[in-house]
């Protein structure tokens, strides 16, 4: 009873086997050099294992070792052989892993023959000089790095000459002798080529509108109108003891306090003002420089005579 269930359970075990783990070969025989696909089959997809290389190939040799595949839930892994001794050679058993359960694929025998010639009818050609071989890129190694030291210290020299700090003595002196009225009427021009507010840049547009007028103020007052709010500086305008070449009337007030507080609203409170009145605090911006800049002495001598 007990040698029935023995034998009953090593068939279980080797249908089991036969069914889990098959191997297949695309031919037999083939001649020296020539190539022949090795495939190993497993009914299973779950926690497989198949050796990192083939064991003990002897005379074979793996061309490529292919990625595995899933076809109808099984995994193929596939070899790219070949042999160049002639004879008859096994491609042993493998072991593969399945769920943590160690099994062995079927042994394979592969015939490797020679290719034979026929002396009689092949061509014989006579023995060939000694050629010399092909120029490599190790043979131009020597000269590539030459080449490239030099082209890198010529870049380093034009790098040096390009960047090196130039004197700007004369373009600082040709900016600070610019009247403070004249620098004010080129930093409006500069401000329209920029088209800040044509392309939706209004917040920026009147930052830079009122820094001028801030700077001109500044300059040609003395008035620290750069680092006062709009009501200090509208406050000290109002109050101001202008000298006689200057004339700040409160109509000129006026305008550079609603132009200031619209420039806030923009700056502050995300107020979007229309073009036609983006236009005209343009204008008025020029209107207030042009207000408060300074009468020559000599217009104001002749207006003297003239009364």
């Amino acid at each position: 009873m007990k040698l029935k269930t023995l034998f009953f359970l090593l068939l279980v075990s080797t249908l089991t086997y036969s069914q889990k783990v098959s191997v297949a070969i695309d031919t037999t025989n083939i001649r020296i050099g020539e190539q022949f696909l090795f495939k190993i089959v497993i009914k299973d997809t779950a926690n497989v294992i198949f050796p990192e290389k083939l064991e003990n190939l002897n005379k074979l040799e793996v061309v490529k070792d292919i990625k595995i595949d899933t076809f109808k839930n099984s995994l193929i892994k596939k070899y790219l052989m070949t042999g160049f001794d002639s004879g008859a050679f096994y491609i042993p058993t493998q072991q593969i892993f399945i769920k943590n359960r160690a099994y062995l694929s079927d042994s394979v025998l592969i015939n490797v023959a020679t290719v034979s010639v026929d002396t009689t009818k092949q061509k014989m050609f006579p023995i060939k000089s000694i050629q010399t071989e092909p120029l490599v890129y190790d043979d131009f190694k020597p000269y590539l790095i030459w080449v490239f030291l030099a082209l890198l210290l010529i870049g380093l020299l034009i790098y040096y000459f390009k960047t090196r700090k130039k004197p700007e003595i004369k373009e600082i002196d040709t900016v600070n002798t610019l009247p403070p009225f004249e620098e004010a009427l080129e930093k409006l021009q500069e401000l329209d080529n920029k088209l800040l507010w044509q392309n939706n840049e209004i917040k920026k547009y009147y930052s830079e509108l009122t820094e001028i007028i801030r700077v001109f103020i500044e300059k040609e007052l003395e008035i620290p109108a750069l680092e006062i709010t709009t009501f200090e500086l509208v406050s000290l305008l109002s109050d101001y003891n202008t000298p006689k070449n200057i004339n700040i009337t409160k109509e000129t007030v006026r305008k550079l306090d609603a132009l200031l507080q619209e420039a806030d609203l923009v700056k502050f409170a995300k107020s979007t003002p229309l073009s036609h009145e983006i236009e005209e605090d343009r204008r008025v911006a020029e209107k207030v420089l042009n207000d408060l800049k300074p009468i020559p002495l000599i217009e104001e001598t002749k207006e003297n005579e003239l009364e």
